[in-house]
This record gives C-alpha cells, structure tokens and sequence, in this order.
C-alpha cells in the first residue's frame, strides 16, 4: 500500500491527478429520452483511435510505390501473421468511423446543438467530417489495385470543374497530369501524415470545447424544464457514462471482428493503368450521391452546388439565428432530413441502377 501511494504521489506531482480525479468526479452528461446521440461522438473517436492503431501495425510493412504497393498488401495478408485480420479491421473499421460521423453530425444537427455558444465545436465537427471523407479517398489507393486505381481516376476527374484553379487542383491531387505511381506516394503522403496532422489538431480543439461547454440539450428539452414540465437531469460521467460508452465500444468492436473473420477485406488484381476501365465503375460509397447526382445535372453545376452546400453546413451556426435564440426551427429540421433522405436515395440508386 506504502508503494502504491508512494507511486501515487509521484505521478500527482507530475500529472496534478488529485485535479483529474476532481474533474471526473464532478463532470455530468444531460440524461433525457434523446441522450442515446450523446454515445456516437464517442464512438467516432473509439472507432478513429482504431484507425491509428491498425494503421500504424500496417505501415511496418506497407511499400508506397506503384512497383511494391499491391506486393506488399498482399504479403500482409498472406504472409504476416494476422496481417489479413489487421487489414480488414482496419478497412471495416474505415467504413465504420466515416458512417458514424455522418451520424453524429446529422444527430447534432437535428437536435440544434450548434446553437450559440457551440458554433465552434460545431465548425470543428464539419471540418471533421470533410476530413474524414479525405481519408475514405486517400486510403481507397493505397492497395494500388484495379478497383481503387478507376475509382481514383474517376474522383479526381472532377477537381477539373473546380473554376479557375481546377486544373492545378488535379495536377496536385495526382502529381501530375494522370493517375500513377506519383499519385499514389502523395495520397500515401496524405493518408498517413497530412490529414492525420489537420485530425489531431481538430479533434483536439473539439474535444477542448465540448469539455468546456458539456453536452448540449435539446431545444424542446429545455423548454419543457424551463415549463416545469420535466426535470433537469444528469448523470456522473465516470463512471455511468463511459461504461455506457465501453459497452459501445465493445460491441462495435466485435462486430468489425465477426465481419473481418468471416468476409475478409478483399485486395482483388493489381493495378493496370493500360487495361481498359470497365463500365458502371463508382467511387466509394460516401461519394456515391455525388456522384449519381452529377449523371442528372451538368457537371460544373454540381461540382458548384456541392461546394456552396458544403460551406452551409460548416457555417450553419451563422445562418441559424432563430435556434440561437432558443427557438426551435423547423424549416432547417426540414431542410437536414430532406439533405439525409436525398443522400439515401441517390446512393441506393447508385448500386441499383448504375447503367443510368
């Protein structure tokens, strides 16, 4: 007992734990009937901590050049051992963390949390979302197959319409003027040390400010205990809530376990950038609304329009005046399950008729 204090006190006097313990003892989350969407963000963050660790035990053996990348997947998989589990962890996992921010922000969304004072925790989580979409796009290249090679043409195909500056955008993207091995070391480049880098500083300012500001309530909650119609409820965040959070996490991580044992990550045949693409080739599934979207409209129009939408939702807080002052607004509810059900849509009819 003397040492363990003893170890205690070394760490208090380096760490200020006594401080840490005071913090989680007294730091509540709201409890109502819609605190369920309160678990998602962390699981965003169990899901993105997943991420790090599977993709860095990947890089011990990842070749990023168009001569070794494909050789070295496929030594991971096959060679390694549990190199094929780490892969498709880390590729469902992928999937996993880009749909559940999708989900935390349309949550937050729907429950006005972006409202004032939160405008920033709000810009922080869009940027996040924009990110985690890059690394969905960088990634995909990585195993330098003929699937993610085609995808990868056909995205950046787009950075053209960008006006003015869109053939540079593409020559960026791809380092030169085609997709090849150039492209592939700078989305290796970016997958593992640009967006990581923007990542860790947001995430950490996000985190910042929803230790500073809590959780924050629903609209209609607030009013019904501002009415005395309910009461103003709370529970300990340690150790009610990460229990919660754990049990999550846990589940989440057995089903990744059970989809990666039995449905291996595929890696498919190695890209051939003289072999003709094949008809109907989409992107990933995050881009497939888009995508689908630009088969209806021209091209430019849409490019444009995705672009304005996107800056919308970053400065949404901005232009939702009424919900910072306490009302609820119903036209922007509209208007956010409208945006979901239209992604939805576009996307299932992306798989079911992509010969439109």
């Amino acid at each position: 007992m003397a040492e363990k204090n003893a170890l205690y006190k070394w760490f208090d006097e380096r760490v200020d734990l006594v401080n840490l313990e005071k913090f989680l003892r007294h730091k509540t989350v709201p409890y109502h009937r819609h605190s369920l969407w309160y678990y998602v963000g962390g699981m965003c963050l169990y899901l993105f901590i997943v991420q790090v660790i599977t993709g860095i035990l990947l890089l011990l053996y990842y070749k990023p050049t168009a001569e070794a990348a494909y050789e070295s997947v496929q030594y991971i998989m096959t060679e390694v051992p549990f190199g094929w589990l780490i892969r498709s962890i880390h590729s469902y996992a992928a999937n996993l963390f880009i749909g559940f921010v999708f989900l935390h922000m349309f949550s937050v969304f729907l429950m006005k949390g972006y409202r004032k004072p939160r405008e920033i925790t709000w810009i922080t989580g869009a940027l996040l979302l924009f990110l985690a979409m890059g690394f969905g796009f960088s990634g995909y290249l990585l195993p330098w197959n003929q699937l993610a090679y085609l995808a990868t043409n056909v995205g950046t195909n787009f950075a053209v319409m960008v006006p003015f500056v869109g053939k540079w955008v593409l020559e960026f993207l791809r380092g030169g003027t085609e997709v090849t091995g150039a492209t592939l070391t700078r989305f290796f480049g970016f997958h593992v040390a640009v967006l990581p880098g923007i990542a860790t500083a947001l995430l950490g300012a996000h985190l910042l400010f929803v230790q500073r500001q809590g959780m924050s309530v629903p609209i209609s909650i607030e009013k019904e205990i501002n009415a005395g119609k309910a009461k103003r409820l709370e529970i300990p965040f340690f150790p009610n809530f990460l229990y919660r959070d754990v049990v999550g996490w846990s589940l989440a991580f057995g089903l990744i376990i059970l989809l990666s044992s039995l449905f291996p990550w595929e890696l498919g045949e190695k890209a051939d950038i003289l072999k003709p693409a094949p008809p109907h080739v989409k992107p990933e599934w995050f881009f497939v609304f888009m995508y689908q979207t630009l088969k209806y409209v021209p091209k430019a129009v849409g490019v444009f329009g995705f672009a304005i939408a996107g800056g919308i939702w970053v400065l949404l807080p901005f232009f939702d005046s009424k919900s910072n002052r306490g009302e609820f607004n119903r036209l922007y509810t509209i208007i956010g399950i409208a945006a979901v059900v239209y992604m939805v849509v576009f996307t299932i009819i992306g798989y079911v008729a992509p010969g439109e």
